[in-house]
């Protein structure tokens, strides 16, 4: 292979390594402990401090204008500036030399702060949440810390598949089929219901055939956590009754203050029909969070469901092929199929609510009878979809659970494991790196180059897999740090080796690779597969360990092979050495010169 190729190979892996590393470096050292704090908070922590921010700042600079301030604005009213800026250019009119309160106040051309205030809060409500949502992405594809590295809550609970497939009444043909789909709704209804509630990012996986193990890292209430995951959730479907809704949002609109008390339930019962009840209507906010719906806060259903969750055996999204709208696409057992055809046809032109935990999520249009035990769901955006399909799937859970095991860990711990950690990896390196310089001279120099380098690619490899940090798998990456310069010690013996042949440098190193390479190939492979059996096999902290040994072996083998010869051709070619410094010893080609 040509240096030149390999030259540009190695810098692609460089760059695209740092691609991925970048989420990692930008929250572990470019991110202040402040907005680390801020992204790490719940979803409603975050919009009451962009709130409270956006109006805080709206204040000044109303007062600012009042006081007819020339003080220029600081970069935090950027995004008013440049709404204004829009506003000037639509009018004709002229932009300033410098922006002050007064000017931004002119653009929007309002005569009161009441009509003000409405305009210009959503704007720096939605620079503040964009900034705190954005660094949330980056600690969502960072290095996670593990619960040994971060502190936190550990869960293992149990799945009563049994239960569960009795309850569906599966046939035993079935049954392997039934307790996979059961599992895989607990787990989707877990992650569901913790990432509900804003805490943080969890580590979920299968543990044997009917346990979920759940990591939680941080700070972690223990009550509420088990609380969000232990409940069984309730998922129905009710008839809308638009006539009582119309009377009730008239009603509602006539009296705002006296319809409901501190917990929504009506002070005049006698407002609706006695067979209904009255629910509010959510969406997703830009935070995530189920906000009421302005348009339509309330409706009046029918208090009785006509179908409940339970009957639900699969949701998925799809595209429309003729309006190319997003639908979400449901299946009924056959129970529940025959419900739902005699209430679709008794209803047809009515609206169906979708009530989740006594919220309604969606309510469409009755246009036709289902009753082919299936059906989909139009008229909404795909964010829209993708969050009705979740709210279907995970909201009813027939799957009884089994708190097995439950541990908190001190984030103090944590900080003490890291540093020793850390510590380790940094004095095993350190040693080798002065290993090489002290026994093999220049070409040592070439080793340690490699070996940083192998770091680099393994912390970026762990970064863009989205991977968690264990003590393990540090382990992992300090036995790799022996077993990469392993690569590098049988190279340079076997170029040393060549040199006592009499041959010269670029025909030595030539020849050192070439001979060394199956030895090399040999030993990693083998290392590769019991790596790979590991993460197969093994479970919790054995997994970290045995992939970032698999990454390790692979990024050494690509560092000792393809980035030391490049190091070692450039040396030949481009400098023009003559000799290579390999040994303290005389080697025969340099006596007989």
């Amino acid at each position: 292979m040509r240096k030149r190729f390999r030259f540009i190979i190695v810098l692609l892996v460089i760059a695209l390594c740092f691609v991925f590393l970048h989420p990692t470096l930008k929250w572990y050292f470019w991110t202040n402990q402040e907005d680390k704090a801020l992204a790490l908070a719940s979803r409603e922590k975050i919009k009451d401090y962009s709130e409270n921010m956006a109006r805080a700042d709206v204040d000044k600079l109303i007062e600012m204008a009042a006081l007819n301030s020339t003080e220029p604005l600081s970069e935090k009213y950027a995004p008013i500036i440049k709404e204004a800026k829009a506003r000037r250019k639509a009018l004709g009119m002229e932009l300033p030399s410098q922006w002050t309160a007064q000017e931004v106040a002119a653009s929007f051309k309002l005569s009161s702060k009441e009509k003000f205030i409405p305009i210009a809060q959503p704007i720096l409500e939605t620079a503040y949440r964009d900034s705190i949502l954005g660094i949330k992405k980056y600690q969502t594809n960072a290095v996670k810390l593990g619960l040994d590295l971060s502190g936190g809550m550990l869960v293992i609970i149990k799945a009563d598949l049994d239960a569960a497939i009795s309850a569906d009444g599966a046939s035993s043909e079935t049954i392997a089929d039934s307790k996979k789909a059961a599992m895989t709704l607990a787990m989707d209804t877990l992650r569901s219901r913790i990432d509900k509630f804003g805490l943080t990012d969890p580590v979920i996986r299968r543990q044997g055939d009917d346990r979920i193990y759940i990591e939680m890292p941080g700070a972690a209430d223990a009550d509420k956590i088990n609380s969000i995951i232990m409940g069984r959730g309730i998922l129905a479907f009710h008839i809308v009754d638009d006539e009582a809704t119309q009377t009730f949002r008239e009603y509602y609109r006539n009296n705002p203050g006296k319809t409901f008390d501190a917990e929504y339930n009506l002070l005049n019962p006698e407002i609706i029909p006695e067979d209904c009840i009255v629910l509010g209507v959510y969406h997703k906010d830009a935070y995530g969070i189920d906000e009421r719906d302005d348009r339509e806060p309330f409706l009046v259903v029918k208090k009785q469901a006509g179908l409940e969750g339970k009957h639900l055996v699969s949701v998925d999204t799809s595209t429309d092929q003729r309006s190319n709208n997003p639908l979400v696409n449901f299946s009924l057992d056959a129970e529940g199929a025959k419900i739902f055809a005699e209430l679709t046809t008794s209803n047809v032109g009515k609206r169906l609510a979708i009530v989740s935990d006594n919220k309604i999520k969606s309510a469409p249009n009755l246009k036709e009878p289902i009753t082919g035990g299936s059906g989909s769901i139009s008229g909404m955006s795909a964010t829209e979809a993708n969050n009705l399909k979740t709210v279907l799937r995970t909201a009813w859970l027939n799957v009884p659970l089994q708190l097995e095991t439950q541990q908190v860990v001190g984030a103090s711990l944590g900080d003490e494991k890291i540093n020793e950690g850390i510590k380790a990896l940094q004095w095993g390196l350190i040693a080798v790196l002065i290993f090489m310089l002290v026994f093999y001279k220049e070409a040592g120099i070439n080793a340690c180059i490699a070996q940083i380098l192998n770091l680099y690619i393994m912390f970026s490899v762990l970064s863009a897999f989205n991977l968690t940090l264990t003590l393990p798998s540090i382990a992992g990456m300090i036995l790799t740090i022996g077993m990469a310069v392993d690569a590098n010690v049988v190279v340079f013996e076997r170029i040393k080796e060549e040199l006592r042949l009499g041959k010269t440098r670029e025909a030595a190193i030539n020849a050192g690779f070439e001979h060394a390479f199956s030895a090399i190939m040999d030993s990693n492979i083998t290392t590769f597969i019991a790596a790979f059996f590991l993460s197969i096999l093994g479970t919790g902290p054995i997994k970290g360990f045995a992939y970032s040994l698999a990454i390790g072996v692979v990024s050494s083998v690509f560092t000792a092979l393809f980035v030391s010869r490049l190091i070692f051709d450039f040396g030949t070619q481009t400098l023009k050495f003559n000799k290579i410094h390999i040994s303290w010893r005389k080697l025969e080609n340099e006596k007989n010169n």
